[in-house]
């Protein structure tokens, strides 16, 4: 009786070795139509996001702020270079201090991150000899939340393939695409849809996006935020969820970290002008219920005024100069993208004002 491993209904006979017989197959075919359907999808989500309003523009990526660092390592630390968060970022238009002054500063500015590791960094540069603008952004530099730092160690650590990664993203992909967005990547879209959540976790919204940037980093506000009521207040909604107050056992060390932050401001700041940096401090405007929360959760007499006076150098805060107020702010928070080119004309002259005192005094 034949086993039922030797059998040759089953393939193999004893002694002898069976190739199963494939189906033919096209390989060229095969491939093609995998291809076509790779770009309609990728076409497609193109499309769904260009309609969305979304246009290519250049990521504000770690390695694009790398950059802009580095240009002071090889010979331009005699700038004017910009720290900070946001609001300077939107705040400060390239082309109109340009056009002001002669030259285009560096902007070094990062969302949701507070500059004071940014001006130790300088600080500890000697390369760096120009003259610095310092945003203030009271909810971030009083309490030393530094979403962006990672920007600081990519430029201290940044690898040859990183540097060809970034170069081939910049010239390939994001003058041309409009989905290469951080914001509308596939897994954040995913993520921020209404999923189920447990009964009593509380659901946060993340930022969205609400910039447009160029190669060197000048920034301003998109458009969509302006024109579109319901993306602008979607992100005062977003800015609303952080204002509530701290509980009592809170406080004390928020005190505490607060007057660490301006001690290491200050330390800086006397250490670049040791070496004759001119440095001025700029309260960018803000608006609404957001300014109303921050006069409350960071009195100016306890955090902008303190730093000044320990600083030793000038300030320039909105509320002092009639030039500086009276501007759009959307969502509460950034200037609008025609504002800021009117900011920036405003603020310029105050600015050099503020160096120059610092120049006659050496």
């Amino acid at each position: 009786m034949p086993s039922s491993t030797s059998s040759s209904d089953h393939g193999q006979l004893d002694g002898d070795s069976y190739e199963r017989p494939l189906p033919a197959l096209n390989g060229g075919a095969a491939l093609g139509l995998a291809l076509a359907l790779f770009v309609l999808a990728l076409g497609a989500w193109e499309l769904y996001w260009r309609d969305y309003g979304v246009t290519p523009g250049y990521r504000n990526s770690d390695a694009r702020w790398a950059e802009q660092r580095r240009r002071i390592d090889h010979g331009e630390g005699r700038r004017t270079v910009i720290i900070g968060s946001s609001r300077l970022l939107f705040g400060i238009q390239l082309p109109v201090w340009e056009r002001l002054s002669g030259e285009r500063p560096i902007q070094l500015a990062l969302e949701g991150s507070s500059p004071v590791a940014f001006l130790e960094d300088l600080a500890d540069d000697p390369d760096f000899t120009g003259r610095l603008l310092v945003g203030v952004t009271p909810g971030l530099f009083f309490t030393g939340f530094a979403f962006r730092l990672d920007a600081l160690k990519h430029y201290r650590n940044e690898t040859l393939a990183q540097r060809s990664g970034h170069w081939l993203s910049t010239w390939l992909l994001e003058p041309w695409l409009a989905f290469y967005d951080e914001d509308y990547a596939l897994i954040t879209v995913l993520k921020r849809q209404a999923w189920p959540t447990r009964p009593g976790v509380p659901v946060r919204e993340s930022v969205r996006k609400l910039m447009i940037s160029d190669a060197d980093r000048n920034t301003r506000m998109w458009s969509k935020v302006e024109n579109d009521p319901e993306y602008r207040a979607m992100a005062q909604r977003i800015w609303a969820q952080n204002f509530k107050p701290l509980p009592p056992e809170a406080i004390e060390k928020a005190m505490k970290t607060r007057d660490e932050q301006i001690d290491k401001a200050v330390a800086a700041v006397h250490k670049l002008r040791a070496r004759g940096v001119e440095v001025v401090f700029v309260r960018a405007p803000s608006a609404d219920r957001l300014l109303q929360f921050e006069r409350t959760s960071q009195p100016r007499e306890s955090t902008w005024d303190a730093l000044i006076a320990k600083a030793g150098v000038p300030g320039i805060h909105f509320e002092d100069h009639p030039e500086l107020q009276g501007y759009e702010v959307p969502e509460w928070s950034h200037l609008s993208a025609s504002e800021a080119d009117r900011f920036t004309a405003a603020l310029y002259p105050l600015a050099e004002r503020a160096f120059a005192s610092q120049s006659e005094g050496d």
